[in-house]
């Protein structure tokens, strides 16, 4: 008896991928957000390793020119879990844990903020505010250059800075500049300040997940398309942290603070904008 026409390998889709169903497969297909979230990603890469830091926080405000920024947000999470991960792997020796125990719960409760203030403050106004800060704070630096006998910032100023972070990193994952702000002055080796970075942001990453999948915002669309993007996150570490390890220190802050101050451009025209 002849088959019926399910059975007919004629009519049968090629490498059985109906399961697949891939012209359904819940990704997005704008072209214009692919030219943007690459080098996002690629730079937040760089930031995560230390190197250009503060170029992170322009990864959000890239990718809102094509989509809400709760979305580019939600789409980052996973992303930056796997540039952390690359981070942790590679920078785990070289950590300040004194700073870690002054800042991280800090950090924590400002994501907690982040969460209970989600949707009442706009994106805009979370992108001025962390703007004019970091202006604020490079202007400082160039008005009042450090001296080997000025003091470091008292503690109640990193944990303000902590707090900052945390809000800002849950809101758009612009959570880089405000700690920085308080740990670029101490002078840090290269390594040791962007190993302490990575701690920092790891754990205050990994906290947003139940507050992200509360709000709506962990979907199958967006974990799909970060799925497809994945394989840029370590590339951008990897990147990073070779280039920290051929930088003298001057030329590793002076990059670090000119991606803090093209960041703080960037969030503060899109607060006013």
């Amino acid at each position: 008896m002849v088959g019926t026409s399910s059975d007919c390998p004629a009519t049968r889709r090629p490498l059985d991928i109906v399961s697949l169903d891939l012209p359904h497969w819940p990704l997005i297909t704008d072209p214009w957000f692919y030219a943007v979230a690459v080098p996002a990603i690629l730079l937040t890469g760089l930031s995560k390793s230390g190197f250009a830091s503060g170029f992170g926080s322009l990864a959000v405000p890239m990718m809102a020119l094509t989509m809400p920024v709760p979305q580019a947000a939600a789409i980052m999470l996973p992303l930056l879990a796997a540039m952390d991960a690359a981070s942790l792997q590679q920078l785990r020796r070289h950590v300040d844990w004194g700073l870690i125990r002054l800042l991280l719960h800090w950090g924590l409760v400002g994501t907690v903020v982040g969460w209970l203030l989600f949707g009442v403050l706009s994106a805009a106004a979370v992108s001025g505010l962390t703007g004019a800060l970091t202006l604020a704070f490079l202007a400082q630096r160039l008005l009042w250059p450090p001296r080997a006998d000025r003091r470091r910032a008292p503690p109640w100023v990193g944990r303000l800075c902590g707090v900052a972070s945390g809000f800002t990193s849950f809101i758009a994952h612009a959570g880089n500049p405000p700690v920085a702000a308080y740990v670029l002055p101490l002078r840090l080796a290269p390594l040791v300040f962007s190993g302490t970075m990575a701690v920092f942001f790891t754990v205050v990453n990994a906290s947003k997940w139940l507050p992200y999948a509360t709000l709506g915002l962990i979907d199958l669309r967006n974990m799909a398309t970060a799925l497809v993007l994945m394989p840029l996150a370590p590339l951008g570490v990897w990147i990073g942290v070779r280039l920290t390890h051929r930088v003298s220190a001057t030329w590793f802050y002076r990059l670090a603070y000119t991606g803090m101050g093209l960041t703080g451009l960037k969030l503060l025209w899109d607060g006013f904008r």
